[in-house]
This record gives C-alpha cells, structure tokens and sequence, in this order.
C-alpha cells in the first residue's frame, strides 16, 4: 500500500482563505462578500490584501447572495463566505433563482459543516447542503480533504466560469498531500490502488479511508482508495473502473446519505454496473454537540466503521 505521512495539521477553512489570496492575486475581478464572519471564514487575509475589493455585509446572507449575483453579471468574480449551514440553508431560494437558474459565475464558500463543528450543535452542523447545492442545475459542488486540498479548490474555483459551491470545515486535521499533487475540477484523486473493495471518500473522511486501508492490509484485504473531491461533476469514470476491477464500494462521507456522495455513487452503480455497496455517513438525523472527534465515532464516521462496511461489502459479492 502506498504510504502517505501526516505533514501538519491544518484546518481547511485556512486552506480556504489562502487560496482566496492567491485567486485575488492572480485575478483583480475576484471580490469578496462576506455575512459577519470573516475571521471564522478565514476571509480576513484577503480583506487586509485587497480591502477595496471586500465587503463586509452584515448578518445578512440572502442578500448577500443578491449583491454577489449581481457583481457577476458585471463581469466580477465574488466569493461569498460564512458557516454552510447559513451560506445555503439561509440562501437557498436567491441561490436557486440567481445564480444557479441565471448560471451567474459566483463562488459560495461554505465553512464549519459537518459534525466536525462540535459543540456548537445540530443547528450549526449543517449535514444537508451537499444535497441542496448539487441538485440545482450548473453548479459544481467541491468538497476538499485537507488543507492543500482546500487551497487548491479555492483557486480553481476562480478560474471556472460557473456556479460553484465549496465547502470546509473547521478542525485541524491530517495534511497528507502536497502542493504537486493534481487538483483538476471533475477529475478524482486514486490515492491507493486495490482489487478486493473500493473506497470512495470525500472530505474528512478522505484520510480515514486511507488509515481504513492500512488496516485491511494488516488481514490480507486490498482497498482501493478515490478521494471526490468534486462530487458534481462527478468522476464517473474512475468509479465505474475501480468497481469493474474489486466489485463492491464504500462511499464515505460527513454528510447525510440523501443526497450526499454515496447517493450519487449508487444512482451512478445502478445505471452502469450494480454492485454490493455500503455507506459511511449520517442516517437520516441531526447532529448534537460535543467534542468533534467523538461526534465522528458516535455517528460512524471513521476508520473502524470503514473497516467494518468494507467487510460487509465484499461479503455480499
């Protein structure tokens, strides 16, 4: 199995904001909009560089989106930032209507989602809006898994022209990969290479597949590993292939299973090439507070749990 070493801890919200920099640095129409949270955001580098080019709206969201929307149809390239649960449960109707509808190019960034946001609890720990942004029609829907990752998406984001969605998270966790790794919207990362079953990971749950892998190798199982990192577009492609080769899939991820990644995978499976699958996610509830690690154990969302439905996957083969 390939070896991948922690090289820091880092939160991807930061990963978020340093790419936001670069974008501005790179493009002089990027702009940013942000509801009373810019330092939680991460967006605060970015005003301090360009304050000209940043507005601070206000506990505002929804018309947050309105002006974004707005400057894009006057050839701007805005970044809306605040926590996930707000910047599209609170938004969704002037995100419908005007940007994914009117295919206007605005970035919305979404911050603190998942269980991961801890204590702040279920009103927070938005586990839905992956569903709500890759339902609607044009939208690109990025969710990175560390901090490179992040940074990375963030500049991509910049540079596609079209509504897209990119969500992080508020940790500090594992940063495995590195600046040379490839980062390409729509194009899956294989971070493993397997014959007996298939992990498809997005987010957090991306470095808690890879330890689940380092575990069934120690009892002779071969997991392959693919980090989404885009969920919409989605790679059909890299799935359909790996499935063809270990015939059976895990989809994990730190979102509900309506909606997430593994609902995807499955309309993608049984469309193309049916095979046993499980799911690593959240079962149709809301979150609760508490310390974010824990969280992610109550609910399922770690190595031990991979390791657990990948054997149940390759039992029903």
């Amino acid at each position: 199995m390939k070896e991948y070493k922690i090289l820091g801890e880092k939160d991807t919200r930061s990963g978020f904001g340093e790419g936001l920099l670069e974008a501005g640095k790179e493009n002089p129409n990027v702009v940013a909009l942000c509801a009373d949270l810019t330092p939680s955001v991460r967006m605060d580098l970015f005003q301090k560089e360009f304050p000209e080019r940043f507005i601070e709206v206000g506990i505002a969201e929804s018309n947050m989106i309105s002006i974004a929307s707005g400057m894009a149809i006057a050839g701007k390239i805005p970044f809306v930032g605040s926590f996930a649960a707000f910047s599209t449960g609170r938004t969704y109707d002037q995100i419908r209507q005007s940007v994914a509808y009117s295919d206007t190019n605005v970035k919305i960034a979404g911050s603190h989602a998942g269980l991961t946001l801890g204590e702040d609890g279920a009103t927070h720990q938005i586990l839905e809006d992956i569903g709500l942004m890759k339902m609607l029609p044009n939208m690109v829907v990025l969710n990175p898994c560390d901090h490179i990752q992040a940074k990375q998406a963030t500049i991509a984001a910049a540079r596609y022209n079209g509504p897209v969605y990119i969500r992080y998270g508020r940790p500090k966790v594992p940063v495995f990969l590195t600046e040379d790794t490839p980062f390409e919207i729509g194009k899956a990362l294989l971070l493993n290479e397997g014959k007996d079953v298939t992990l498809v990971a997005t987010g957090h749950l991306v470095w808690q597949a890879l330890q689940a892998a380092s575990e069934l190798e120690k009892e002779g199982i071969s997991a392959e590993v693919i980090n989404i990192h885009t969920i919409k577009p989605l790679d059909d492609e890299a799935i359909l292939k790996s499935v063809k080769k270990t015939g059976c899939v895990v989809a994990c991820e730190e979102h509900m299973y309506n909606g997430g990644l593994a609902d995807s995978v499955a309309q993608l499976l049984v469309r193309n090439n049916p095979a046993p699958m499980e799911y690593i996610g959240v079962d149709d509830q809301f979150g609760e507070s508490g310390k974010p690690m824990e969280l992610m154990a109550k609910y399922g969302l770690d190595c031990e749990h991979i390791v657990l439905a990948a054997k149940k996957a390759i039992s029903r083969k």
